[in-house]
């Protein structure tokens, strides 16, 4: 694929088609125009369903995506993302807030050193095509139980990044200091269509509610004063302006 990019003004979007890359899709700076989204699929449980909302968004954000097959990660990841024998844990809302609890649940579904192979393909993927910009979903609230989703792990990444690439292209991630409830109500009120996010581990017909990621999006909805409604996601009466 030959896409022609304005330099210093693209960027090419690292979309799962969950809450926190398509928050940061939407809420790029207003020089920052998005040109390409690239979607991975290395065996996850989700991989079909993740496709199918980073490519609805891909559509309405008017770029090409592409789904970028990664078999390699599967065969070095062990956890229950990849492996259909591990169950996908299933915390309370309670445990969500419980570091061991949570640390637990990162543990099982860990898959090593994913965003730092996702970053190193959409960095070439943005030198090849002189875009100058990865765009992430990470956040503080992941951060805590996730490393690879902290503002240190991004400082050093943009490090490493001015060496490899001779563009110099950067990671940036306007949702980075967010948790989930002010990614959620950022995303909102930026138009983001949040009713068509896939946030869930598993890949059924409707996210299952019960696993950390489901969990996590559900706490958000109905803390930024919103509910489902209608297949929309709407304000709640009461919620927040």
């Amino acid at each position: 694929m030959s896409v022609v990019l304005s330099p210093m003004k693209s960027a090419i979007l690292l979309l799962s088609g969950g809450l926190d890359s398509t928050a940061a899709a939407w809420l790029l700076p207003g020089d920052v125009r998005p040109a390409l989204a690239l979607t991975a699929d290395y065996g996850q449980r989700a991989a079909h369903r993740e496709a199918a909302a980073a490519y609805s968004m891909a559509r309405i954000l008017d770029i090409p995506h592409r789904t970028i097959h990664l078999p390699f990660l599967r065969e070095a990841a062990g956890g229950a993302l990849v492996r259909r024998d591990l169950d996908v844990p299933e915390p309370s809302i309670a445990d969500l807030d419980r570091p061991d609890r949570a640390e637990a649940s990162a543990n099982a579904v860990w898959v090593p050193n994913r965003n730092g192979v996702l970053i190193a393909m959409a960095a070439t993927w943005a030198e090849i095509s002189g875009a100058r910009y990865v765009v992430c979903g990470f956040n503080r609230e992941e951060a805590l139980t996730f490393p690879d989703n902290s503002a240190e792990f991004l400082a050093r990444t943009n490090e490493a990044l001015a060496y490899s690439t001779r563009n110099r292209v950067e990671v940036i991630a306007p949702t980075i200091h967010m948790d989930k409830v002010t990614i959620m109500s950022e995303a909102f009120r930026a138009g983001a269509p949040l009713e068509r996010c896939w946030s869930c581990y598993h890949g059924g017909s409707e996210p299952c509610g019960r696993c950390e990621s489901c969990k996590r999006f559900d706490r958000a909805l109905g803390q930024a004063g919103l509910i489902r409604e209608g297949g929309k996601i709407v304000r709640s009466h009461g919620g927040f302006p």
